[in-house]
C-alpha cells in the first residue's frame, strides 16, 4: 500500500476517506477545526501513521515529545516513524529563538517558530505534517495581518517542498485571526459535539467533491472511527421481487402471497399484541429458505427474546447457530443514527441478508436523539430496498383500543409499501386480537379482518370475521341483516 487512492492520501480513518471521496489530495494543506476534547490531534495522528513506512512530521505547540508519545501508545499508535518537534511555551522563549523566520526581516516579531519548522522539515524530509496548532502563532503577531502572513508563507513552503500539511486550530477565536484561516487552506475539516455525540464535517475541500453534512464520529481506546451519513442513491443491486410468505396460510391469503421482496412493511398495534412474534415469523420462513435474517432489537436482551420466542414453537436457537438467523440487541443511547446504518450496511453488504427486522421505531427514535426520524429512516430504508432487501418496521401506538386507528406516532407511514394492523378486541368477555392489511402497493390483499393468536404450538390466523363491525374499535357488533335498509 502506497497510501494513495487515485492519487489520494489516505485518512487513516476509512469513514473519512469515504468522505473525502478517497482521501486528501496530496501537496495541499488543510485545517482541522474545534473545541478542546474535540479530538483534533487524534485526527492528526492517523493523519500520521496512515502509512507505516512514511516519513511524517509532528510539530507540536501545546505538548512535549514523551507525553505525546505515551498518549499515542496508549491509543495503539504506531509513531517509529514520525519526528516530534516540541514548541511549547516550555521548550520555546524569547530568549532562546532565532531571531529571522521565513519572513522578511521586518516581518520577523514572532520567537522563531517558523523558522524551525521550516529547518525540521529540511532536515527529516517529511511527506506529512501535522502542526498542533497553528493558532498558537497568531499570538506571537502583532496583528491578523501579519498573522495570516506568516501561516501563507510556511504552508506554501511546506506544500511546495512535496508535503501535504494538516493544521488544528481552536473553534471560536475568529477574533484573533483564527477564523481566518478557513481562506488560507485548501481544506477544512470541522469537529464538534452535541450532548453525548460527536460530529465531523467537511465544509471545504478544493479540488474535489465531498460528501456534506455532519457525520458521527467515536473517540475511544483506537483512536477515531467515522460513520458517514449513509446515501442511498449511491448503492443498488438487481433483484427479482418475489412474494416471500409469512408460513401462515391465512396471512398469506390476506397478503395474496406475502411480502415483496425489496419493499418496506410496517406492523404496527399495542403493546403485547404480537408484532414482534409476527415479524419473526416472517424471518423464520426467510430461513428455512436459505435466506439470512436479522433483527435489531432496541427493547430486549437476546436471552429474553430467544426464551420468549422459543415458547411459541419457533426453533430459534437452531436458527442461530445455523447462522441463518441473528438478534442483535442495541442499546440506544450508545448509537447514533450513522453508526447503527454503518451496522446494518455491513450485514447486508458481507453476510448477505435478505430480511430486515428494527424493533423498535421508538428504539430507533431514541437512537438518532434529537435528529429527524423521518429523513433518517428514509435514508435507510432506501438503502435496504435498493439492496433487494426486505424491511420490517415494528411499531407501538398507544391506544389498545378505540376509533382513532393510526399507523404510527412518528409520521413514516409513507416509507411502507405494505401496513399491517394489530388490534385487541373484546369479544365475549375475552380480550382477542385481529390482524388485517391496510396497504399492499406491490398487489392485491384482502380487505376483510382475521382473527390472530399466539399460541405455544405458534401463531395461529383464524377465518375471515364476518358479519361484524366495530373490530377497529375494539368492540366488534354483529350486524343486523339489512341494516340501515329503507323500509
Amino acid at each position: 500500500m502506497n497510501g494513495t487512492i487515485d492519487n489520494r492520501l489516505a485518512s487513516g480513518i476509512s469513514g473519512l476517506d469515504n468522505i473525502l471521496d478517497g482521501g486528501f489530495l496530496p501537496h495541499r494543506s488543510y485545517i482541522v477545526r474545534g473545541g478542546p476534547g474535540s479530538g483534533k490531534t487524534t485526527l492528526g495522528l492517523h493523519f500520521l501513521t496512515a502509512v507505516p513506512d512514511t516519513r511524517s512530521l509532528f510539530v507540536s505547540m501545546g505538548e512535549d515529545d514523551q507525553q505525546l508519545r505515551a498518549d499515542a501508545d496508549r491509543q495503539g499508535f504506531n509513531l517509529d516513524n514520525v519526528s516530534i518537534v516540541d514548541l511549547s511555551p516550555a521548550s520555546t522563549t524569547p530568549e532562546d529563538a532565532d531571531p529571522y523566520s521565513i519572513m522578511a526581516p521586518e516581518d520577523a516579531e514572532d520567537p522563531g517558530l517558523p523558522t524551525r519548522i521550516c529547518e525540521a522539515f529540511e532536515r527529516i524530509g517529511p511527506k506529512r505534517v501535522f502542526i498542533d496548532s497553528l493558532t498558537y502563532l497568531k499570538y506571537f503577531s502583532p496583528d491578523a495581518y501579519q498573522y495570516r502572513k506568516q501561516v501563507i508563507s510556511l504552508l506554501r513552503f511546506l506544500t511546495s517542498r512535496g508535503a501535504t500539511v494538516m493544521c488544528t486550530a481552536e473553534q471560536g477565536n475568529a477574533s484573533r485571526g483564527t477564523g481566518e484561516l478557513g481562506f488560507l487552506a485548501d481544506g477544512i475539516v470541522t469537529l464538534s459535539q452535541d450532548d453525548a455525540r460527536r460530529f465531523l464535517e467537511v465544509t471545504k475541500f478544493r479540488g474535489s467533491g465531498f460528501s456534506s453534512g455532519k457525520h458521527s464520529i467515536k473517540l475511544g481506546e483506537t483512536g477515531m472511527r467515522c460513520f458517514p451519513r449513509l446515501e442511498p442513491g449511491a448503492h443498488g443491486v438487481d433483484f427479482n421481487q418475489a412474494d416471500m410468505p409469512s408460513g401462515i396460510a391465512n396471512l398469506d391469503k390476506q397478503l395474496k402471497g406475502g411480502l415483496s421482496r425489496g419493499t418496506v412493511t410496517i406492523i404496527t398495534g399495542p403493546t403485547g399484541v404480537g408484532k414482534t412474534s409476527l415479524g419473526i415469523q416472517f424471518m423464520k420462513t426467510a430461513c428455512e429458505q436459505g435466506q439470512r435474517t436479522v433483527v435489531y432489537t432496541f427493547e430486549e436482551m437476546t436471552s429474553t427474546l430467544t426464551s420468549r420466542i422459543e415458547g411459541i414453537n419457533i426453533p430459534l436457537t437452531e436458527l442461530i447457530v445455523s447462522g441463518a438467523f441473528a438478534i442483535e440487541a442495541v442499546e440506544p443511547l450508545h448509537y447514533s443514527a450513522d453508526e447503527f446504518a454503518a451496522r446494518v450496511r455491513q450485514e447486508v453488504e458481507e453476510r448477505g441478508t435478505r430480511i430486515i427486522v428494527i424493533d423498535s421505531l421508538a428504539g430507533y427514535k431514541l437512537s438518532i436523539g434529537g435528529d429527524n426520524i423521518t429523513r433518517r429512516l428514509h435514508a435507510l430504508c432506501r438503502y435496504l430496498v435498493n439492496m433487494g432487501v426486505t424491511v420490517i418496521l415494528l411499531n407501538e401506538v398507544e391506544a389498545i383500543t378505540g376509533g382513532n386507528v393510526r399507523t404510527t406516532e412518528h409520521g413514516v407511514s409513507y416509507l411502507a409499501d405494505t401496513v399491517i394492523l394489530l388490534r385487541y378486541m373484546e369479544m365475549e368477555g375475552e380480550i382477542r386480537k385481529t390482524v388485517g392489511v391496510l396497504k399492499k402497493r406491490t398487489g392485491d390483499f384482502e380487505k376483510s379482518l382475521r382473527e390472530f393468536d399466539i399460541t405455544s404450538d405458534g401463531i395461529k390466523v383464524g377465518k375471515e370475521l364476518k358479519g361484524l363491525k366495530g373490530i377497529l374499535r375494539g368492540e366488534p357488533e354483529h350486524v343486523v341483516p339489512n341494516e340501515g335498509a329503507s323500509e
